[in-house]
């Protein structure tokens, strides 16, 4: 019996006991191609030599010194190394273990910003509907997908959310990509002004939203449009890119695609690779040198902030995507797994969108196409393709509640880095055959 308290109380899951480039491998010996890398996180793949070296010989030099007496090598190679090749303004690095970690770094950074500038009435965050910034209670109460929020309601910060930009289930027939991104960019400026434009110190989004909505990318126009509203009023933009940044979606930064900058970043998952647990909130020099003119402490921090062996792995896995160019790659590689999932899913009579930007791909489940119509819930499709691909050797990430948090399927895939392109046709294969699996056997749905 298993004293571990899993994710699940009654799953029974094999053992992990190997990883081999884009496979991860159970005790019985069977391999497993990782679609997902996890979620969206092993970007490098497992076995990565240069990273697990640079584990071992930080170990054998430094394993721990408390960020409040020291800082480490490490730590200021990889900060260094990030703001060498960070867009617009970003100046500061503050490490921290994970994504959830780095998110609340960012909503308490933007409160005391405001406070010691003088301004302590700002105290709105506003977010968006179906996004998810993390699971501890105040990244939580950012997040706007209901199905995660519920039980937890009562004891959530109270905070605003508007429309996603979700093109596919959102937009209208008769208004242009253009006039539907500054219609729901400017919802932005409708709630602010709802609030009070000196009460809200800040507005956070995906710039390309992954859990909650399946790799969902605004459209053009929209995060101009946002950045001007943030502008105009005094708003500080802290950009969420935990799951799609660090490359993913063919840039070492996600929003460098959208030709803005933000106020504040959030970094985690790709930059340790899953090799050490590691996130990061990345902030400008304006933003520092307001904390550093003024009390000169920020009122935050964890004991593992900063950790040496982490920070070691994370400077292997950046120096990765950058001496081997893996960024490019991704871009090319992305534009190979489009193309063959058009091809394979393109006509399906289920598969109502498919969407993304660079090895970052979402597919949205639908009961019919035409109407966009999405499955009846309790048929639990994105479980059932989540285990019949599991079954196939497939490691994906299907998620329910795409819609609204209860209606809604889709499939996220993020596979590593270095997959080929004949890796990328056996996802797709692996893939089809669990998607094809699941839905024929489903009940047959009325009209």
């Amino acid at each position: 019996m298993s004293h571990v308290f899993g994710r699940h109380c009654h799953a029974e899951l094999p053992t992990a006991v190997g990883g081999d480039g884009c496979y991860l491998i159970d005790r019985d010996g069977k391999r497993y191609f990782d679609g997902s890398g996890g979620a969206a996180v092993s970007c490098l793949g497992h076995a990565n030599a240069r990273v697990i070296e640079a584990i071992k010989a930080q170990a054998d030099q430094l394993a721990f010194a408390h960020t409040g007496f020291f800082t480490s090598e490490p730590a200021e190679a990889l900060a260094d190394l990030l703001i060498a090749n960070a867009p617009g303004d970003l100046d500061r690095v503050y490490f921290v273990s994970g994504g959830s970690e780095a998110v609340e770094a960012a909503i308490k950074l933007a409160r005391q910003y405001h406070v010691e500038r003088g301004e302590p009435g700002r105290r709105h965050l506003i977010a968006r509907k179906q996004s998810y910034h993390g699971n501890t209670l105040g990244a939580l109460s950012a997040g706007g997908n209901a199905l995660r929020r519920a039980q937890f309601a009562p004891i959530l910060v109270e905070m605003s959310h508007i429309s996603p930009c979700y093109e596919y289930a959102e937009r209208p027939a008769d208004e242009t990509p253009e006039a539907y991104g500054q219609r729901v960019a400017n919802e932005l400026e409708t709630e602010i002004l709802r609030l009070g434009p000196d009460s809200v110190m800040a507005f956070i989004a995906e710039p390309v939203v992954g859990a909650t909505l399946g790799a969902v990318p605004a459209v053009p126009g929209y995060f101009h449009r946002v950045r001007e509203i943030c502008d105009q009023y005094g708003v500080l933009l802290i950009l969420d890119e935990v799951m799609c940044g660090m490359g993913r979606t063919g840039h070492l930064f996600a929003h460098e695609a959208e030709g803005i900058n933000a106020d504040i970043v959030c970094i985690a998952k790709g930059l340790g690779a899953g090799y050490q647990p590691i996130g990061a909130m990345l902030c400008t020099d304006a933003i520092y040198r307001t904390l550093a003119e003024g009390s000169g402490f920020f009122q935050h921090g964890h004991t593992y902030i900063g950790h040496p062996m982490a920070t070691a792995a994370g400077l292997a896995v950046v120096q990765e995507l950058l001496e081997r160019d893996l960024v490019t790659q991704v871009k090319a590689r992305g534009d190979y797994l489009a193309n063959a999932l058009a091809e394979r899913f393109g006509g399906h009579p289920q598969i109502g969108d498919l969407r993304g930007r660079g090895l970052f791909r979402g597919l949205e489940i639908v009961a019919d196409r035409d109407t966009k119509r999405p499955f009846d819930p309790t048929l639990g499709v994105a479980g059932k393709i989540k285990k019949a691909a599991f079954a196939e050797g497939l490691i994906c990430y299907p998620m329910p509640g795409t819609r609204d948090g209860k209606h809604g399927d889709h499939v996220l895939l993020a596979p590593p880095f270095i997959a080929s392109e004949a890796e990328l046709d056996q996802l797709v294969d692996l893939l089809g055959r669990a998607i094809d699996a699941v839905l024929t056997s489903l009940p047959a749905m009325p009209d």
